[in-house]
């Protein structure tokens, strides 16, 4: 019996970044560490792994409650909201914040799922030191993804908000609207198209975030430059 061959357009493509000790991190929190604490070669029956990092370490998910008090939290994340289609939007280079006129552009419709490839992918970020001036959504592009009703929106830097500015207000528009948040994406390899994206966080009872796994499988015969 000849085995079935699977094209590249129907492979799952793990869009998260690995989780390593002292993988660039936001400014403040502890460096992430990954520690062995026992090890079979050392004489222990098993190999133990310590871990060390934020919630918000790597790719990630916000929930509400990062920025609105006694909102829901990350255990509270709806499977059905992380597993379904998915869009992903290349941002021209020379974009420095994410707003209005770009979503526009990318044709938002209600319930989508849009990930934001911007010049964050080009540079490899997860490589790199923790740089200020990443691309992210400003105010503006946040308002509109509610009013078109969103289902999430991803990025490709450990923040979908500014820097410096109006951060804070673009995460608080968006979880007002009930539109989850995943940061931290590695899209480098892919390219703009329709996808199948499954991405879910861990269930850490309360937390206000998590890491999490994503991975996105090409629709139709579009295929990844992988």
């Amino acid at each position: 019996m000849t085995p079935v061959q699977e094209s590249s357009s129907s492979r799952w493509i793990d869009i998260s970044v690995p989780l390593r000790t002292g993988l660039v991190h936001w400014p403040g929190d502890p460096e992430p560490t990954f520690e062995r604490i026992s090890e079979i070669e050392h004489g222990a029956e098993v190999n133990v792994t310590f871990c060390k990092m934020t919630a918000h370490t790597g790719t990630h998910m916000d929930a509400p409650c990062h920025f609105i008090a006694g909102a829901a939290c990350i255990d509270t994340f709806p499977l059905e909201a992380g597993i379904g289609p998915a869009r992903v939007v290349t941002v021209p280079s020379d974009c420095k914040a994410v707003g209005r006129r770009e979503l526009q552009a990318a044709g938002v419709e209600r319930g989508d799922r849009i990930l934001l490839k911007t010049r964050n992918s080009e540079a490899q970020w997860h490589t790199q030191d923790f740089k200020t001036d990443f691309v992210g959504v400003n105010a503006s592009g946040a308002q509109y993804l509610a009013e078109r009703e969103a289902r999430m929106i991803g990025v490709d830097y450990l923040s979908v908000g500014l820097f410096e500015g109006d951060g804070a207000e673009t995460h608080r528009t968006l979880m007002s609207a009930g539109i989850w948040i995943v940061e931290g994406l590695d899209l480098s390899k892919i390219e703009d198209g329709e996808y199948d994206l499954v991405c879910l966080p861990l269930r850490i009872a309360g937390s206000d975030g998590s890491p999490a796994r994503a991975a996105l499988r090409a629709r139709g015969n579009r295929a990844t430059n992988a």
